[in-house]
């Protein structure tokens, strides 16, 4: 049996994309790899945002890795928290070219797979973390339907299809822009303090609250 030390959190980001120089989601992962969180070492790995391979490249990473738990984690413009992911669609219908200038449109992700994957991240439990650390947070009922999309329903696919990660969680976390890239944004220091808090609640909740009336959405 593996040492519980040894055992890992995958946490990936993409690459800059749309002609942008920076990617939140990248730099907050940078600053949390190699960090330790409730005896699980953090492993955090760059994702191209190139449709393709993109899985290609998360597969290595879940087979090489075999995680306790995995956090994808990209950038969403215009959204001023946090946003916790709800569905995977297995539709890729790309607005701009990816890094490779592919632009797939009305594509499957995973031909012939389900319609839909939901995260099997805590996101209530989560949600309700944030907010008390005086986080913003929200629940995004869509990841779009770019390469982050891609990457969170192929992750859930392989987790709900390979055998030696049935064990795993995993889901996908959206994060603002940076203040450098313009309005709305969120300071690099709260996006790491963010994750860092969904990292504790998805270790240490079985099992995802219910919404109480009014509390949160």
């Amino acid at each position: 049996m593996a040492n519980p030390v040894e055992r890992c959190v995958l946490v990936t980001g993409f690459d800059p994309f749309g002609g942008a120089d920076v990617n939140p989601s990248w730099q907050a992962v940078q600053a949390l790899h190699g960090q330790s969180i409730l005896g699980h070492r953090i492993v955090g790995a760059q994702l191209p945002t190139v449709f393709v391979q993109s899985l290609q490249v998360l597969r290595d990473l879940l087979r090489r890795h075999r995680p306790t738990l995995v956090i994808a984690t990209g950038q969403a413009a215009g959204r001023a928290a946090v946003s916790l992911e709800r569905i995977a669609i297995n539709v890729n219908d790309a607005r701009i070219a990816d890094n490779l200038g592919a632009r797939p449109i009305d594509t499957p992700v995973i031909p012939g797979g389900p319609d839909g994957y939901f995260t099997k991240l805590p996101i209530k439990a989560m949600l309700k973390a944030l907010l008390e650390r005086g986080i913003n947070g929200e629940v995004s009922q869509t990841a779009g339907t770019f390469v982050c999309n891609q990457v969170f329903y192929g992750l859930m696919h392989e987790l709900a299809s390979e055998p030696a990660l049935r064990d795993t969680r995993g889901g996908l976390i959206h994060v603002p822009w940076l203040p450098e890239q313009g309005q709305p944004s969120m300071r690099l220091d709260e996006l790491v303090d963010g994750l860092k808090v969904c990292i504790e609640v998805a270790l240490t909740t079985e099992r995802d609250i219910r919404k109480e009336a009014g509390a949160i959405s």
